[in-house]
């Protein structure tokens, strides 16, 4: 059952295409790691599948009765954000905006859901505390349990281990697969990567982006085989 389908996309800026003709689908229960170097166009790829931008050509399609609001997002950190003078319940919360419509106030149900991935997130402990206050790791925790609260199906994540030191970042590694495990719901995952290690031990499927162009598409066992190949 496909959640996203991107048939010959095509997304830049002022006009210049970064991404060119990319077509490539994620299936429910899928874990997509997009890898590539710097300025490849893999923040611009990310920001067209979130809507925040329009493709210059082809066409994202939503499937399985996914809607665009109901995409779970865990952008990159700016200094500002990591300085925000919240509570971690308040940015856990903030979470659920897109559902509440014009209602100035969260209601019993999505605090529950909170409350919820909080606890799956391990920061229960951690929610009246100020979230500029936490570890990097701590942190990134916190958003990841915002992002949950937007949607069960869908996670697009970007770079989530950035400035993590080893331990947190094997912790969100193993959360992040948590979530993908379909014991627990088999939520699907799209992460933006630059760690191919990682990548190649967690990921069910490769996205390989190059100069804007599509390198590779297909399964991590593939993948293997495709570097292992180019390498000879």
């Amino acid at each position: 059952m496909e959640h996203l389908i991107c048939n010959n996309l095509t997304a830049g800026y002022d006009g210049k295409a970064i991404i060119a003709d990319l077509s490539f689908s994620v299936n429910a229960g899928d874990y997509l790691c997009i890898l590539g170097e710097n300025g490849s166009g893999k923040s611009t790829l990310m920001k067209t599948l979130l809507r925040l931008k329009s493709p210059m050509s082809g066409e994202i399609t939503m499937g399985s009765g996914l809607s665009a609001n109901e995409i779970g997002y865990l952008p990159q950190q700016t200094v500002v954000q990591k300085d925000f003078p919240a509570s971690v319940r308040e940015v856990v919360l903030s979470g659920c905006l897109n559902g509440c419509g014009l209602r100035p106030f969260y209601n019993k149900k999505e605090k529950q859901l909170a409350s919820e991935n909080m606890e799956k997130l391990g920061i229960t402990n951690l929610a009246n505390r100020c979230y500029r206050e936490l570890s990097g790791g701590q942190q990134q925790r916190t958003l990841l349990a915002r992002a949950l609260c937007a949607t069960r199906k869908i996670l697009l994540l970007d770079e989530p281990t950035a400035g993590l030191d080893p331990t947190s970042t094997a912790e969100m590694y193993e959360l992040i697969a948590g979530l993908n495990d379909k014991r627990n719901g088999g939520t699907s995952i799209i992460m933006i990567s630059h760690d191919i290690a990682n990548a190649m031990k967690y990921a069910s499927h490769i996205l390989l982006i190059g100069s804007g162009k599509l390198l590779f598409n297909g399964t991590a066992a593939e993948y293997s085989q495709f570097v292992g190949g180019a390498a000879s």
